[in-house]
């Protein structure tokens, strides 16, 4: 029932944000009461009745056929996320429901191979919810010390959201913050009876407004590679690249790799960073899914 809920309540988000001008409709006669296309005019661009259309919003007909939830999704001006999302929203109607215990994520002695092959840039491997399973010494000192912290904390989004040191990290927080949050959503639809997840949410939910806000949207996100612009306290303003690389056959896994342009401002800021990194002693890789005091030297 609770996931049938979210695929209902997703529809209805994704048709608030559109307007009649936005599928070419034009504006239509009479005030409308409430944001977005109504619901017989969506039904009407995905060639369905409005009374189909409103079952779908409710709840009350999950099992339309893939002709009609490509219909919908052009209707709605989905994207290949929001679509995917909807689509993972709709199986976890009908399917059955999965359990709620989740093992602990490790990462493979494969996977720390190759993050240690990355060279002299920042790394990380994030797992399930953006779990924090390990990392080098270069990404921790950018960021933070993720493994000394409470290991219900090594959380790339909660960081993000919740420290106020993030705020003053990345310049353009809000925007990196969003999207993290939907990329959480789109992790909550394939795995609704995740526990951990939900409590993160929750907990997200009751300390950030801003959350909140971008919850009640639901908004999706995923992108494989992007630029983030960061004012780092001990080396200044850097503009990194970053590339997630999901290993296909290990999706809950994600080696997000970040680099600056060679020879710019940023290439220098992040070998200072380098060095202030060897001159603490770090190791070249950390388990953050290992206690504090374990560290990997990834031989």
């Amino acid at each position: 029932m609770g996931q049938s809920a979210e695929f209902g309540k997703f529809l209805k988000a994704m048709r608030s944000r559109l307007s009649p001008e936005d599928v070419g409709a034009g504006p239509t006669p009479g005030a409308r009461r409430v944001p977005g296309l109504r619901r017989e005019e969506v039904a009407r661009l995905a060639g369905v009745s409005t009374d189909y259309y409103v079952r779908l919003e409710q709840g009350r007909n999950i099992h339309p056929s893939r002709t009609v939830l490509d219909a919908v999704s052009r209707a709605l001006r989905l994207s290949t996320s929001e679509h995917a999302h909807m689509m993972d929203l709709l199986e976890n109607c009908a399917g059955t429901p999965r359990s709620t215990g989740q093992p602990a994520q490790g990462v493979r002695p494969a996977l720390r191979h190759l993050l240690e092959a990355v060279g002299d840039v920042p790394a990380l491997v994030l797992g399930r919810r953006s779990d924090v399973l390990a990392g080098n010494g270069l990404a921790f000192l950018l960021f933070t010390d993720f493994p000394a912290l409470p290991p219900a904390e090594r959380n790339l989004t909660r960081w993000l959201i919740l420290d106020p040191a993030a705020r003053e990290l990345f310049r353009d927080w809000k925007t990196v913050a969003a999207e993290a949050a939907g990329a959480l959503r789109l992790d909550v639809g394939r795995h609704p009876n995740d526990a951990l997840a939900n409590q993160l949410v929750g907990e997200l939910a009751v300390n950030s407004e801003h959350f909140r806000q971008w919850w009640a949207g639901h908004r999706v996100a995923s992108r494989s590679a992007g630029t983030v612009r960061l004012h780092h306290p001990s080396v200044g303003d850097l503009e990194l690249n970053f590339e997630n690389l999901v290993l296909p056959d290990d999706p809950d896994q994600t080696l997000r790799v970040y680099s600056a342009r060679p020879g710019s401002p940023s290439s220098d800021a992040l070998a200072l960073l380098g060095s202030l990194c060897a001159a603490a002693g770090q190791p070249r890789v950390i388990q953050a899914d290992a206690p504090a005091a374990v560290l990997e030297s990834g031989e």
